[in-house]
């Protein structure tokens, strides 16, 4: 799995566990919408820092602790040089 997609799928965790919607989110992050989308919908390759920094911050969390998660262990993940 690719870092992208796993960030997408600790964000869908943490909403479903914050029973937050992708709207909220989106409104805490000051993430466009269609950028959410392409996380969301694994059209996006590869992701910036800056974005799982503020995906981070809307859930009121630090990145540390948004990382700090099963999936994003290496050897679950595909990492491109």
């Amino acid at each position: 799995m690719t870092v992208a997609r796993a960030v997408a799928i600790r964000t869908l965790n943490l909403l479903k566990d914050k029973n937050m919607t992708q709207y909220q989110l989106e409104k805490l992050t000051g993430i466009q919408h269609g950028t959410m989308q392409c996380i969301m919908n694994g059209r996006t390759k590869s992701i910036y820092l800056t974005t799982v920094m503020l995906i981070s911050k809307g859930f009121s969390m630090s990145v540390l602790e948004f990382l700090d998660d099963e999936i994003f262990r290496s050897e679950n993940l595909e990492l491109e040089y």
